[in-house]
């Protein structure tokens, strides 16, 4: 892997055979452990100010997402501390975040703005995923999520007047510059946030701009959302708790993903997204680990075991939805995902003969990750 790809998978002894004379800067035995793509998160929110813990104890004591949101919690008081913070501040916190990450065996991650909802402060959350994609180890997606919540004093259609005739603007001209790539846009079609017209709007004219849609849908309430992103031929489609049986069929035919979040309905107390139906329809399951102030996880492997024990689905499933699944939500699956000659040398080495202990031991990643290499680079070991 000295060009960062990987260039043969096979018997050690012809693997050794083939690469006799070349001379490596590093070897490493994997005897009797276990070699793993790369871990895909396909869905984060990790560049903010402002932690919730507070409303942690809120949410134990019976208040719903909604009820925080009105009551100034929720993404408003996010948004409020990352518009007052500096970007070094954002960018430190941001790095600090991707490390844990990294350390619990994500090599590409996608990464949301969306705590901004005024262009200025957008553009700065895009900066700082810009500059971490430039300067580290870890592939990151990058999404535009300006629509994430109605600002203060606008209606959804008039902010997504706003955002379709400034922000988009924005985002190409400066992309056309090359100061910041933005891969896809999102928008929280919600009741009470976004409705499906605003959304549809939005998603089409990002759509427009060449980025693929990656939306958050029928989280809390049925909004027909999937039928919307199977229609637009979005990319992905993320929560998908409330989603309807027509809506899980259009995905399937659609060829769209569905991102799965079992943190987020752990956290939430929601009912869980039926990745059986899902699979058994044969719609592209892939999950994400939701980071944000309001579902704190940054571990995939944890994220698998939870989706293996609340959402039914088998530990291989998991595996690929944490993997090459989740790598074809970010329409990443032809370079990330999976160990085959060509791809990016992303790769975890755990130290067990069965790889299933890495769902298995419920928050023992730490132990069991050995090695994380992103780009043929040893960028983790234990």
């Amino acid at each position: 892997m000295t060009d960062g790809f990987i260039k043969a998978i096979g018997r050690a002894d012809a693997i050794q055979t083939l690469f006799s004379e070349e001379t490596f800067e590093e070897r490493i035995d994997c005897s009797g452990k276990c070699i793993l793509p790369g871990l895909v998160d396909a869905h984060t929110h990790p560049v903010w100010a402002g932690e919730r813990v507070h409303e942690f104890a809120m949410k134990l004591a019976g208040a719903t997402y909604m009820e925080i949101h009105q009551a100034g919690g929720g993404i408003n008081f996010t948004v409020e501390h990352t518009r007052q913070a500096s970007e070094e501040e954002l960018f430190c916190s941001f790095q600090q975040r991707l490390q844990c990450m990294m350390r619990a065996g994500t090599t590409l991650v996608e990464c949301k703005s969306g705590y901004g909802l005024n262009l200025e402060t957008e553009l700065k959350m895009l900066r700082v995923i810009e500059r971490a994609r430039r300067q580290g180890p870890i592939s990151i997606s990058a999404t535009y999520c300006g629509a994430h919540s109605v600002p203060k004093g606008k209606t959804a259609t008039e902010a997504a007047d706003e955002i379709i005739n400034n922000h988009l603007p924005k985002l190409k001209e400066l992309g056309s510059r090359g100061e910041i790539h933005v891969d896809n846009i999102d928008v929280f079609c919600e009741k009470g946030v976004f409705d499906l017209n605003s959304t549809r709007r939005i998603l089409q004219s990002g759509k427009d701009l060449g980025l693929q849609i990656n939306f958050h849908g029928d989280e809390l309430h049925p909004m027909k959302a999937a039928e919307l992103g199977a229609e637009l031929g979005a990319q992905a489609i993320s929560h998908l708790e409330e989603v309807s049986d027509e809506g899980i069929a259009a995905m399937a035919t659609a060829r769209s993903s569905a991102v799965l979040l079992p943190t987020t309905a752990y956290m939430l107390r929601l009912k869980q997204p039926r990745a059986r139906k899902m699979l058994d329809e044969g719609v592209i399951v892939a999950l994400g680990s939701d980071f944000n102030p309001n579902a704190y996880c940054l571990s995939m492997p944890m994220v698998m075991h939870l989706a293996c024990v609340n959402m039914r689905m088998s530990m291989p499933e998991a595996l690929a939805a944490a993997t090459i699944n989740a790598a074809y939500a970010l329409g990443k699956s032809h370079t990330h995902g999976s160990l085959e000659v060509g791809k990016q040398g992303d790769l975890i080495i755990i130290n067990s003969s069965r790889w299933e202990h890495l769902i298995y031991q419920f928050g023992g990643h730490h132990e069991l990750i050995e090695y994380v290499i992103a780009k043929g680079k040893v960028i983790y070991k234990k």
